[in-house]
């Protein structure tokens, strides 16, 4: 299990970067992705729904959601907790989430900076337009990006609000365990089946 040296509980920065520029784009107020990918969503679900069916739509929107389910835990469990060996690639884990884990109750870095999510979406755009074709791929790709932004408010939310219900109240124990029980487990934030699927769940973990 990997153990950290720093932990900060308090809702603080530290800096990144000596460029003033760099350093303000690394921080994004929590709703900036809604404000900006959700009139997105409209718009690719409005211009698909010139092609196919509502009920194709529909599916094809759900299926989206459900690619960035995996998405998010393979990226999570894969590339934000690879344990580099080189001091460039220690730096570069840090600025991507190590300084998550050391600040995370840090509320201007709990959303991922405009600068990355864009190229990242616009990535996304190209592969699924090749791989879904023309009559397809805008509503896939717009319950892909939807359920981009349910992370990025979800992630928000375990750090920041009381989340009362079953539903909430599960979602942000389960993401707090990753971050105070077991960060080599539980990687998934919006939802935890992959972790279940792959037995990453600290459940899992605390009884291995």
């Amino acid at each position: 299990m990997s153990k950290r040296l720093f932990v900060s509980n308090r809702d603080e920065s530290v800096r990144l970067f000596k460029n003033p520029v760099l350093e303000y784009f690394s921080h994004i107020h929590p709703a900036t992705p809604v404000i900006v990918y959700i009139p997105v969503v409209f718009v690719l679900m409005y211009i698909g729904l010139q092609r196919i069916s509502i009920l194709n739509s529909f599916l094809l929107f759900i299926s989206g959601i459900f690619m960035w389910t995996f998405f998010e835990y393979v990226f999570h469990r894969f590339v934000f907790h690879y344990s580099p060996k080189s001091d460039l690639g220690k730096k570069i884990h840090f600025l991507s989430h190590g300084v998550h884990h050391d600040y995370p109750r840090d509320r201007t870095r709990l959303v991922m900076p405009l600068l990355v999510s864009i190229p990242l979406a616009a990535a996304f755009y190209f592969i699924f337009s090749y791989v879904f074709g023309h009559g397809y791929y805008l509503q896939v790709f717009a319950g892909f990006v939807f359920g981009y932004v349910c992370y990025d408010f979800i992630h928000y939310a375990t750090h920041h609000f009381r989340m009362n219900g079953r539903v909430g109240n599960f979602l942000k124990e389960y993401h707090l365990k990753h971050h105070y029980v077991n960060p080599d487990s539980s990687f998934g934030v919006s939802s935890p089946i992959w972790d279940y699927v792959f037995f990453t769940s600290a459940s899992n973990k605390k009884n291995n």
